[in-house]
């Protein structure tokens, strides 16, 4: 298990050890408990434009998701009241939870796996908290409030009219886009023409789902206007398991110690280069900037190693990249590294833990894979009443089961039902062709008489249903119960 602060290099002379200068902890809560606020610098480098790509695409998926129709339905759509639940063109009721569960186990050992092997990157590129509040909440507050050194300057500056005006824009903005979020929710759950009707006939009329909407807001509103990184630092019990998911070999966000310290202002740098100039330089490429902690939306110092708090979003990469662009030093200073590699040391790709996570994530979702393409789309059992389950009529004897046929499909369909037998027999069913709703569902009866001399142990009907739509053919055994057998 690997600790959660990175440790400099052992010995060679290319790591010296860190500077005295080096600043203490830092993070989004002071050491009394009570919390800083942070206002995070405006980032732009090549990582920022990689997540700002990736968040328009997953926000474009969650918004898209309810208003796009696949095969006559939303593409997602969880109609938990009815039991009816749509996802991409696929149709499935309660019957296929068990499904859920391997797609829900897949998906942790996926994240354990991405985890062993990058660290928290899905903190910092995919989670919904750092999705909405970069690509959404900080543009706005950016907007109206001005950078960082204008938010800084605005926290301490007396509540003028402009400030009060400001303060009512931006939080109005917010309240705003946590209604569209909530409501964008809702309608995976309503569907997006159904929670349209609602809101033309007004919240009266249907208070439930208005008690619902109103809470999400509340829920969103609070949290991207004031809990903001409190919900990774306190709450998420993800970030805390890093100590046991990481290890040296996981690649994390971190500080090449070896090469940034001792660390000191670039004045200083250039005027004993100057002097100096023969020498071998006394001072690392870290010029003590602190972008790098006014970067980081948690607000700690990555270069006192890894911890906790950090998202691996990156941000504090592009920034440091950027003044080792302008100083005329070599960027990757602050990179994405394993701890083996930010001490000179070769770093491990396949090691127990990652063979361990990826075998079982490979078999879940393999399992997951079998499940969806051996799924019929409709179902088909034979139920029998209860009660005796045999009835009999002079010479004969007669059994009675319900054929329960459930459509799947995501639209009408037509099933037509034959039934063989390996003995002559009166079969008599209820219906031999019956149309269905998507996920509707029929019981037809089957009546089957079979005269006593013709009876035999193991003896049993074969039942074909045919789905005229997709094709889908079915066949089930019905067994037939007599006195004796």
């Amino acid at each position: 298990m690997a600790p959660l602060t990175a440790s400099p290099p052992a010995s060679p002379p290319a790591s010296p050890p860190a500077s005295p200068s080096a600043s203490p902890a830092s993070s989004a809560l002071r050491s009394d408990g009570h919390r800083e606020a942070i206002h995070p610098l405006d980032v732009h480098g090549k990582f920022m434009r990689a997540r700002r790509i990736l968040f328009a695409a997953l926000i474009g998926v969650y918004v898209a998701a309810p208003l796009v129709h696949i095969g006559g339905h939303p593409a997602l759509h969880l109609d938990v009241a009815d039991r009816r639940f749509f996802a991409f063109g696929a149709t499935f009721n309660a019957q296929d939870f068990w499904i859920l569960l391997f797609i829900a186990t897949g998906m942790a050992f996926t994240l354990l796996l991405l985890t062993a092997w990058h660290g928290r990157v899905w903190c910092g590129w995919a989670c919904p908290q750092t999705v909405f509040l970069e690509a959404l909440y900080r543009p706005i507050e950016r907007l109206i409030d001005g950078g960082r050194a204008a938010r800084l300057k605005l926290r301490g500056a007396p509540w003028t009219v402009g400030r009060v005006a400001r303060a009512a824009a931006k939080h109005g903005l917010y309240l705003a886009l946590s209604l569209v979020l909530s409501h964008v929710a809702l309608s995976l759950f309503l569907s997006a023409s159904e929670l349209a009707a609602m809101v033309r006939e007004g919240p009266a009329r249907h208070p439930v789902a208005l008690t619902g909407s109103a809470r999400a807001t509340v829920a969103l509103y609070l949290n991207f206007a004031w809990f903001l990184e409190q919900l990774c630092v306190v709450l998420c019990p993800y970030g805390r398991l890093q100590s046991a998911l990481h290890d040296k070999d996981s690649i994390v966000v971190g500080y090449d110690v070896g090469r940034g310290e001792p660390r000191g202002h670039i004045r200083g740098n250039l005027r004993r280069h100057a002097r100096l100039p023969q020498a071998a330089p006394t001072q690392g490429d870290c010029i003590d900037c602190k972008k790098c902690v006014w970067a980081c939306p948690t607000g700690i110092d990555i270069r006192n190693g890894l911890q906790m708090e950090c998202l691996s979003c990156a941000q504090c990469i592009d920034v440091c990249d950027d003044v080792m662009r302008k100083v005329g030093r070599a960027p990757g200073l602050i990179r994405y590294a394993s701890i083996s590699e930010l001490a000179g040391q070769r770093r491990r790709v396949m090691r127990p833990r990652v063979v361990l996570y990826l075998g079982l994530a490979t078999f879940m979702l393999g399992a997951v894979l079998i499940s969806l393409l051996g799924r019929t789309p409709f179902e088909a059992n034979v139920v029998r009443p209860p009660g005796v389950p045999w009835v009999i009529d002079g010479g004969d004897v007669r059994n009675q089961v319900d054929v329960h046929l459930v459509n799947k499909n995501p639209g009408p369909a037509r099933f037509r039902l034959t039934v063989t037998s390996p003995v002559a027999a009166d079969v008599r069913l209820g219906q031999d062709l019956v149309s269905l709703a998507s996920l509707a569902d029929a019981r037809i009866p089957l009546v089957v008489s079979v005269a006593r001399r013709d009876l035999r142990p193991g003896l049993a009907l074969e039942l074909t249903i045919t789905d005229e739509t997709s094709g889908a053919v079915r066949r089930r055994p019905v067994r037939f119960v007599a006195p004796g057998l």
